[in-house]
C-alpha cells in the first residue's frame, strides 16, 4: 500500500515523512510531563525523543524522573526490530488503572542503548501529556505511542488504513 502525500511543512514545523528509518534518537531539553488523575507521574528535562518515518515523536523519560510507585509491571511484551524487547506497565492512580500504558526496553541494541530502562507513555491513556507547556494529542490508533504537538505534521501512521505504510 502506498502512503499518502506528506503535508508540506511550514516555518518551524517538522514533517514525520522527513524522519528516518531506522529511527533517530535525540535528547530533549524541553520539560516533558505525564499526568494521570491529577497526579504527575513523570516529569523531566532529560528525556529523549525517537523519530521514525510516518510517526510523531515518542518521548522517553529517565526512570529516576518517573514516580515508579504508580507503575506496576504487566504481562504484556512486544518486540521492535530496532529497539528490541519491550516490557509494559500499568499506571495505577487513585484506584484507576491504565492497562499497559507505559513501556521500556531493558536491553536495547547498541544504537539505542541510551533508552535502557527509560519509560514512554501512551498519551491516550493519560489525563494529559506535555512537551513544554503544550498539551499533546495522542498518535491515532491503539498501538503506537507518538505525541503530536503543533509543530509536527503528517499524515500520521496509526489511523484506519495506515497499516501498510
Amino acid at each position: 500500500m502506498r502512503h499518502p502525500l506528506p503535508i508540506q511543512p511550514g516555518p518551524g514545523q517538522e514533517s514525520v515523512w522527513d524522519y528516518p528509518r531506522p529511527p533517530r534518537l535525540e535528547p530533549v531539553t524541553a520539560t516533558l510531563k505525564v499526568v494521570s488523575h491529577g497526579q504527575t507521574i513523570a516529569e523531566t528535562s532529560r528525556g529523549y525523543r525517537l523519530l521514525e518515518t510516518s510517526h510523531p515523536p515518542v518521548y522517553y523519560f529517565p526512570p529516576q524522573d518517573v514516580q515508579m510507585a504508580f507503575l506496576q509491571a504487566s504481562s504484556r511484551k512486544s518486540f521492535c526490530e530496532f529497539k528490541g524487547a519491550a516490557r509494559y506497565y500499568d499506571v495505577v492512580v487513585a484506584g484507576h488503572t491504565a492497562v499497559d500504558s507505559a513501556w521500556a526496553y531493558a536491553a536495547p541494541p547498541p544504537a539505542y542503548k541510551a533508552l535502557k530502562d527509560y519509560l514512554a507513555f501512551y498519551a491516550q491513556s493519560m489525563e494529559a501529556c506535555y512537551v513544554g507547556d503544550e498539551k499533546v494529542i495522542p498518535q491515532p490508533g491503539g498501538f503506537y505511542g507518538g505525541w503530536i504537538t503543533s509543530n509536527i505534521i503528517g499524515p500520521f501512521k496509526g489511523g484506519p488504513g495506515s497499516g501498510g505504510w
